[in-house]
């Protein structure tokens, strides 16, 4: 127990003797290279985001069938000479898409779509080599932050995972009288593309703030807003699935007109096909109605939740919300406008790069409500 206090005593005396107070248990721990850590992953993002756009034109350019195996080491090197070249072109031409639709090509034309495959998956290939070193180096580094190890290794997982659905949905079309790939395993491979891409995303964020930050903003999680952007984060994601199934058939080209379809509500000879469950995956009116339809009914809940996300008490977070509402905008235009214009390959992709920006903004929106930047109404006046 300390001594008596004199009554004129300096308190500045009294501070001095104290001890300095010693850091928190989260201080104390150790950090990990978190700034390099985000990096990577932002690396790993852009290169994400790029392979959804070469999946894109790969699709456009119906080249995704022209390399007809599934060889994850060996087939990084492409044919090396003219033997390797006709034994490629050989193979293609066993294959429903060129004898019931590309019967004649040359090899010069297969060579133009040859490349497109390939490069698509080189491009998956290199991702895998990115976050092997990145994930790999920090941890015989040392440098993972505590906790982060299974969430990084998942996404790596998850990469082979997509490699091996890219083959299974590649194999759809490479028997039977299929053109194309099976437009549900396309969804399946896109769909995992948005969630990897998600993940990434989610990471970058909590990387950007220390995780005291992080507890102590989550004190003043704002659950409205939270759970409108949850709903809605759900509702996009049926949304690029739909929309994956519109490219799968082609359906986008199908009926150009708006806001009709073939002069109509509802488009002709519904429910044609048989079993009647293949018409909500092949039949490109249904299809493509159900794509129409959800966007609507987006729009509307984008539009419920921007009108909640305006009732936070913080800036960033509405900030955030008024984003989203934005891009959702745009992206509805867009939309209409590639039905109009038949779907062109620069609007078809720009429709699916808008459809990532708003994937990510949604993400960030609900991110931001789960951990609020709260601002001092001091702040908020200067």
């Amino acid at each position: 127990m300390s001594g008596k206090r004199q009554l004129f005593e300096e308190v500045g005396d009294v501070q001095a003797a104290r001890p300095a107070a010693t850091p928190g248990v989260i201080d104390s721990t150790r950090r990990g290279a978190r700034v390099a850590v985000r990096v990577w992953l932002m690396i790993l993002f852009a290169l994400v985001v790029l392979m959804i756009s070469v999946g894109g034109l790969t699709r456009l350019t119906d080249s995704g069938l022209s390399i007809t195996e599934w060889r994850p080491v060996t087939g990084a090197l492409p044919p090396m000479n003219a033997a390797e070249w006709d034994s490629e072109f050989e193979k293609y031409r066993a294959i429903p898409e060129y004898q019931l639709q590309n019967r004649g090509m040359s090899l010069e034309e297969f060579k133009v779509i040859y490349w497109w495959e390939w490069g698509h998956r080189q491009l998956g290939r290199v991702i895998g080599l990115v976050w092997a070193l990145g994930f790999f180096g920090f941890l015989l580094a040392r440098k993972i932050p505590p906790g982060w190890t299974g969430r990084l290794f998942l996404l790596g997982v998850l990469g082979g995972v997509q490699g091996a659905v890219g083959w299974w949905m590649v194999a759809s079309g490479l028997t039977g009288t299929m053109l194309d790939v099976a437009s549900y395993r396309l969804a399946t491979h896109l769909g995992l593309a948005f969630v990897i891409l998600g993940l990434i995303a989610w990471f970058v964020f909590q990387l950007g703030r220390e995780e005291r930050d992080l507890m102590q903003a989550r004190r003043a999680k704002e659950y409205k807003q939270f759970s409108i952007s949850t709903g809605l984060m759900h509702f996009a994601f049926l949304q690029i699935l739909l929309g994956a199934l519109v490219a799968g058939i082609d359906a986008g080209r199908t009926f150009t007109d708006w806001p009709l379809m073939a002069g109509g509500i509802l488009p002709p000879d519904l429910f044609a096909l048989e079993p009647w469950w293949r018409n909500f995956f092949e039949d490109p009116g249904l299809v493509q109605f159900m794509h129409r339809v959800a966007g609507y009914l987006l729009f509307i809940m984008g539009f419920v939740a921007w009108r909640i996300g305006r009732r936070s008490a913080n800036p960033t977070t509405r900030t955030a919300f008024n984003a989203v509402m934005a891009v959702l905008t745009l992206q509805i235009v867009l939309g209409i406008m590639t039905v109009l214009y038949i779907a062109p390959w620069h609007l078809a992709i720009l429709h699916q790069l808008t459809a990532v920006l708003l994937w990510v903004l949604i993400l960030r929106a609900r991110y931001l409500s789960n951990y609020p930047i709260v601002t001092s109404v001091r702040e908020r006046l200067a």
